[in-house]
């Protein structure tokens, strides 16, 4: 199995990314964060770029970044953790990849600060010229195995993933990362959907295949299943997106919003219903595996 088959290519993560960074700014929240947040349930007014800011926090803090002299950001985005990372939480460097040119793009022209620094690499080709204090990885590992590897060939995919950041991790360093999984309610056609329409060439990991990937170079800290904040999520960029409609057929057309809002509105019913899961894992590295 080669590289090039294991994972989503920078072309398939591009298709949809690619978009345009216009059109994602109509209706993610300010930070421009891609991901699902992290609700306070008490909090029913809680807006969603506070639950973005909440759940960047929760991963900064989780990996022991606080302070950190370098941190690595797999998967991201267009910036948010780095941009906090070195702004609130005083870090140093803060290294970021991505396959997409487009999100690579708008950092350069929106950040402008010495202490981040983004490379258009995929994680397998990173080659860290010093060792990292902490990495974070938010929803980036959904993308690492294509749809048809059998179970076998995606655990290897995960463990290849471990073992990097366990070279590129000091002694005992933390690793915090977030990703969806497949959850325990089954529904058909929704692999096809989103592999033909959304994002190609990609599989959902499920949580038993991301500890055996894990085993013996990391211990698995703390573990969260937060699928009811991404339903949360998912609807209130569904609401922004038609509180902005007018604006994004401008942008994209009709045939495009109608396939979004689509995918949007299935994936918070795949959140809702069990189908899919969030996972949050917090894993500290063991220092000497067997």
């Amino acid at each position: 199995m080669t590289k090039k088959t294991m994972g989503a290519s920078a072309q398939a993560i591009e298709h949809h990314y690619g978009t345009g960074n216009e059109y994602f700014k109509l209706w993610l929240d300010p930070t421009m964060t891609y991901s699902c947040a992290m609700w306070d349930a008490d909090n029913a007014k809680q807006t969603l770029h506070a639950a973005q800011l909440r759940k960047i926090d929760y991963h900064i803090e989780q990996s022991r970044a606080k302070g950190a002299r370098r941190v690595l950001d797999v998967g991201c985005g267009w910036g948010s953790v780095l941009h906090r990372l070195v702004n609130e939480y005083s870090v140093e460097c803060a290294v970021g990849l991505t396959l997409s040119e487009s999100q690579a793009k708008w950092i350069e022209q929106t950040i402008s600060d010495p202490r981040i620094r983004v490379e258009l690499a995929d994680w397998r080709e990173h080659d860290a010229t010093k060792v990292y204090d902490s990495i974070i990885s938010i929803g980036a590992f959904e993308h690492f195995a294509k749809l048809g590897l059998s179970r076998k060939e995606k655990v290897e995919v995960y463990r290849q993933f471990f073992q990097q950041c366990h070279r590129w991790l000091r002694a005992s360093g933390w690793l915090s990362l977030q990703t969806v999984a497949y959850g325990n309610s089954v529904q058909k056609d929704f692999d096809q959907f989103i592999a033909e329409q959304i994002f190609p060439e990609t599989d959902t990991p499920r949580l038993s295949e991301l500890v055996q990937g894990a085993d013996r170079l990391f211990e698995v800290i703390s573990l969260r299943n937060d699928r009811d904040d991404y339903r949360r999520t998912l609807r209130a960029w569904f609401s922004n997106l038609k509180a902005r409609r007018t604006d994004a057929m401008a942008m994209k057309g009709e045939q495009e919003i109608k396939k979004f809002e689509q995918y949007l509105r299935l994936m918070a019913y795949m959140f809702e219903v069990g189908g899919l899961d969030l996972h949050r894992v917090t894993l500290r590295r063991i220092n000497h595996p067997r």
